[in-house]
Parts: structure tokens; sequence; C-alpha cells
């Protein structure tokens, strides 16, 4: 139960921590400096896990295989998923929005609150 409410408690955190400041949100959540921090929140988290786990089958080798298979979902997210739903190109030629091309509809952001 308690493991349940942690792992929805850290699903939740990024969109929580987002509320913290438009200043300190964006400087310090976004980019590879919020990507470091999530993917180290992420592995302290899973310490414990990995811990019972090796008790479990007697050796590291499951629970390091564990942690490849975390490391490799969350760059995936982090580098493709990411990226493809923000719509953030890598090459930076995207121009920016005119005045009469922006949408005088309320934000995403705005939306969902």
């Amino acid at each position: 139960m308690a493991s349940g409410v942690a792992a929805a408690f850290l699903g939740l955190l990024p969109h929580i921590l987002h509320h913290a400041g438009p200043l300190a949100g964006a400087a310090l959540f976004a980019g590879v400096g919020g990507s470091l921090l999530f993917g180290a929140i992420g592995f302290i988290a899973a310490i414990p896990f990995l811990v019972r786990m090796k008790r479990h089958c007697g050796s590291w080798h499951r629970p390091l295989a564990t942690l490849v298979l975390f490391a490799a979902v969350f760059l995936l997210s982090t580098f493709v998923v990411g990226p493809a739903l923000t719509g953030d190109d890598s090459d930076g030629a995207k121009p920016s929005a005119t005045p009469a091309e922006r949408p005088a509809a309320p934000s995403a952001h705005e939306q969902h609150h």
C-alpha cells in the first residue's frame, strides 16, 4: 500500500512542481537539469525495491537488469517521447509565432486548471 502511494506521489510530482513558480519551474525543472533531477529521484526511489529484489533472487543480476531497464525507459521518455509530445525541435530552426498567428484561446496550461 505504501509503495503504491509513493509511486503515485512520484508520478504526480512533476505536475505539482511546475506550480512552484514560473521562474523556479522554468529554471530548475526544465531541460537537462530537470531530467537529471527526476532521474536521480527515480533512482533513489528504486533503491529499496532493488535491495528487496536482490534478497529475493540471491544475486544482483536481476536487480541490475531491472535498473538498466529503468534507465532505458527513462532515456526513451526524456529524449524521444517528451520532445515528440511538446514538439521540441533540437535544431532550433522553428520560427516563433507572430502576434497575428498566436491563438486567442487560453493556453493549454490554463485549460487544465
